[in-house]
């Protein structure tokens, strides 16, 4: 994610999670995260719009920044 992190600047919030912390497990049963690492990308109403296993796809989380913008 610090690629991508580093194309969108401050145009997105980024958030990690720690899945052994509490806040964490709880995110993982809330959203469905079976395996890590997990991306999931959230529109401004909170909704996810992308939801991806394994390292993420830059080139796909790219295009749905520029969708959204």
């Amino acid at each position: 994610m610090s690629g991508i992190e580093e194309q969108v600047g401050n145009q997105v919030e980024i958030i990690r999670l720690d899945l052994l912390s509490a806040i964490g497990r709880q995110a993982a049963r809330a959203y469905d995260v079976r395996m890590v690492p997990a991306t999931l990308l959230f529109d401004s109403q909170g909704e996810i719009v992308d939801r991806q296993m394994g390292m993420p796809e830059t080139d796909r989380v790219m295009a749905i920044f520029e969708l959204s913008a």
